[in-house]
């Protein structure tokens, strides 16, 4: 008698379908759309609490809220105003939103502005005279790219030589430039048939270009177009995934390999290379010479735009947009109501707190899950 082996089929049985969203894939979309909410919640919470202090000021919030929109987007002329003052903010903010994702915290927009705005400006007065105008644009603002990006390198040196700190070295470097200035067009750079601490200025020909019959110059779409370019660095390159890394942990990036320090220096350097950019191109189309006046608080500014944005181009993008929109839109509510100008810069920081406070809690909300 044989022995029959019965052998009967197994049946696997499969997990069900994720669905069109896998559980990571959903679990992204919910911190995406939780910090997108904190975000929206953080701008309202600040804004009620401008409308406070603009209720205590003696003047109804509606309607003082109303003529700031107003005054920013309620004319072409307003509308040109804030786009002009949305690109500086623009790219300041891109450039602080590769150094914070590296953990470097670049405090010195303002100095590597000035330094970027004097190589620019002085490549400019000395070619203006005797090389071609298509020559001597892309001069000028790549000798801004690289007087902002060498301003930084100081700090680069000093931090990773000598272990100082970022913070205190950029500051303190923005004071040096600052009054490095105020030396040169008083004395060397002075512009002789003028009685006031300015260089000369710049021939028509050798600004930046503008668009059709508006203010609006090319630096405008220069500042549009890096957003998608930092985008891309950041998160679709090695080096930007390096970035990030070393931004998250720098023991971690070490033991993995990456030179931590390389990636210090490429963040800071990018950061004052785009802090310069956008000082010889507000002299370039606005100021069109060297002066005390040129510095517009944009290298402060620029931390605000970027911490609002959570270090996204296309958050850094829309929060350019809304701080300019304030910043502009406060010159008629000030007209309309009396209400003093720095008002504005008090709800960009209110915006800031509240935006920062409601993302940690959301943050520590979906932690808790």
């Amino acid at each position: 008698m044989s022995d029959s082996v019965s052998s009967s089929p197994v049946t696997v049985q499969s997990e069900p379908a994720a669905g069109p969203f896998p559980p990571g894939r959903r679990a992204a979309w919910l911190r995406r759309g939780a910090s997108l909410l904190a975000a929206l919640v953080g701008i309202v919470l600040g804004l009620l609490a401008g409308a406070i202090l603009i209720l205590l000021s003696g003047a109804d919030p509606v309607a003082a809220y109303w003529a700031m929109f107003q005054g920013a987007f309620g004319s072409q002329r307003a509308l040109t105003e804030t786009l002009l003052k949305t690109a500086p903010l623009l790219l300041m903010g891109l450039g602080l939103t590769v150094a914070f994702r590296a953990q470097v915290w670049n405090i010195g927009g303002e100095g590597q502005y000035l330094m970027g705005a004097l190589t620019g400006a002085v490549v400019g007065l000395s070619l203006q005279a005797i090389a071609p105008p298509p020559l001597v644009i892309p001069l000028m603002l790549l000798a801004g790219l690289a007087g902002g990006a060498l301003w930084a390198a100081v700090a680069a040196f000093l931090k990773l030589r000598f272990q100082i700190n970022e913070i205190i070295s950029t500051l303190m470097l923005n004071y040096i430039a600052e009054y490095f200035l105020l030396y040169l067009v008083r004395v060397p750079l002075k512009d002789p048939d003028s009685f006031l601490p300015q260089s000369v200025q710049l021939i028509r020909s050798v600004r930046l270009p503008t668009l059709g019959d508006t203010r609006i110059h090319v630096g405008f779409l220069i500042a549009l177009g890096l957003a998608p370019l930092v985008y891309l660095l950041l998160w679709k390159t090695p080096l930007g995934f390096r970035i990030r890394a070393i931004g998250a942990s720098q023991t971690v990036a070490r033991y993995a390999g990456m030179n931590v320090s390389r990636g210090i220096v490429f963040a800071l350097l990018f950061s004052g290379a785009l802090a310069g950019l956008t000082g010889i191109m507000e002299v370039g189309a606005l100021h069109t010479r060297l002066k005390a006046g040129i510095l517009g608080g944009y290298g402060f500014s620029g931390i605000l735009v970027a911490l609002l944005g959570r270090l996204h181009p296309a958050g850094v993008l829309m929060a350019s947009l809304f701080f300019a929109a304030l910043t502009i839109g406060a010159q008629t509510m000030h007209s309309l109501y009396g209400l003093p100008m720095a008002l504005a810069q008090v709800i960009q920081g209110l915006v800031v707190l509240f935006v920062l406070a409601a993302d940690a809690s959301t943050r520590r909300w979906i932690g808790s899950r």
